[in-house]
């Protein structure tokens, strides 16, 4: 193993995907980078439905058959009164094995020139005359205090760095979904399509996911906006459904936490520093889903990152340049689904029900997301059409 250094150009905390990503397009772009992870390797413990699209995942990384569970070829979606929509037609998608494609993202910013160290805990930051300059961490059983110039915090929505920084992380209730996944297997499912549960009685103000890593295997979840965990936790719904549905299955795994449905940060950045992923708030509003949208972040990152070290500048003005591409490539689209968030998943039953009901009409072969659309324009225009495309192209992201 190499070497701790005393001095990294860039140090980024956190090799989730974004952090991986980040780390890569630094190295890539001549800045000598430190990749730190605090458990024992990237994507353990996986925290994540692992569905991702074909097309947002290519510019990334070559596929890798081993890292892919299943491919999907099919959405379903059920209405709360048991009536479901079949959708075909919105790209190939995929529900990966974090256990590996997290190690792979990882493999390839070592392989651009980062250095990853696992059992790495942040505890904090260092900072010279009130500016950024480092990162003091425990590995193993020793302190380090390691100098940079840039530190990139990409360490999940509970962000310790944001708030070392300065940077206000908090979100309202509304904008933070809490959910809980069981990997089940015992099942008798397609593993082709992944199927979404809507309903005022199965997930308030969500929804419950079902993606297939095999014919008898599945992460089965659920997400429910903090406001609206009440009288019943979302387990217990979870936990409901799951006996309804899968009364003989067996639980292979168990994991829970939040999910940032808010627009990114309105200041991610600060001298210094960049946060980037969930610990930016860079995930869709509306289903909670962002692989792809964090490695899109990751890039920005990474690359301002290396300009900076160039320029010789880490000023947060030079670090808005991160900002303006996101804002050129996702931002407006953030935004417009942070929006319209509420009117979709807060719908009644009963117009949950009526949209359904209205496309139900259409062949499923022949029910492509312009069909799609046309249909619910000429039944019920009052609904919010954007949406359905939104939620079905953007799960698998």
């Amino acid at each position: 193993m190499s070497i701790i250094k005393d001095y990294y150009d860039v140090i980024v905390i956190g090799a989730g995907p974004a952090g991986s990503v980040s780390a890569r397009f630094a190295a890539e772009n001549g800045a000598s980078t430190l990749l730190l992870e605090r458990d024992q390797g990237p994507g353990n413990p996986v925290r994540c439905a692992e569905g991702v699209s074909h097309n947002g995942i290519v510019p990334f990384i070559e596929i890798d058959p081993k890292w892919i569970s299943t491919k999907i070829e099919q959405a379903r979606l059920y209405s709360p009164n048991g009536d479901y929509l079949d959708m075909f037609q919105n790209g190939t998608g995929y529900v990966l094995d974090r256990t590996l494609f997290d190690p792979a993202l990882a493999n390839l910013a070592c392989q651009k020139g980062a250095q990853l160290l696992t059992k790495a805990d942040a505890i904090g930051l260092i900072y010279d005359n009130d500016k950024i300059s480092g990162v003091k961490f425990r590995y193993f059983d020793k302190i380090y205090d390691v100098k940079c110039k840039i530190v990139i915090g990409a360490d999940g929505i509970e962000s310790r760095v944001g708030r070392w920084a300065g940077i206000d992380t908090v979100l309202d209730l509304k904008d933070l979904d809490t959910c809980v996944q069981y990997t089940l297997t015992g099942l008798d499912i397609s593993s082709l399509r992944v199927d979404f549960f809507f309903g005022r009685e199965v997930a308030p103000g969500g929804y419950i996911w079902i993606f297939p890593k095999s014919k008898d295997t599945a992460n089965v979840g659920i997400g429910i906006a903090g406001d609206l965990v009440t009288d019943k936790s979302p387990k217990e719904y979870l936990d409901e459904f799951i006996e309804k549905k899968f009364p003989n299955a067996s639980v292979l795994r168990s994991v829970c936490g939040g999910v940032p449905t808010a627009k990114m940060l309105k200041n991610p950045i600060t001298d210094n520093l960049i946060l980037v992923g969930d610990a930016a708030h860079q995930v869709n509003p509306i289903t909670g889903g962002g692989i792809v949208q964090v490695m899109i972040a990751g890039q920005f990152a990474g690359e301002t990152a290396a300009e900076a070290i160039k320029a010789n500048n880490y000023s947060e003005k030079f670090l808005r340049k991160y900002i303006k591409k996101w804002n050129n490539r996702l931002g407006a689209n953030q935004s417009f689904m942070y929006s319209v968030k509420e009117k979709f998943m807060r719908m009644d039953n009963e117009r949950f029900n009526n949209l359904v009901k209205i496309c139900s009409a259409i062949p499923s072969e022949k029910l492509t997301l312009k069909e799609f659309f046309k249909t619910i324009v000429k039944g019920d225009p009052m609904m919010i059409l954007q949406l359905a495309k939104a939620f079905v192209t953007s799960k698998l992201k």
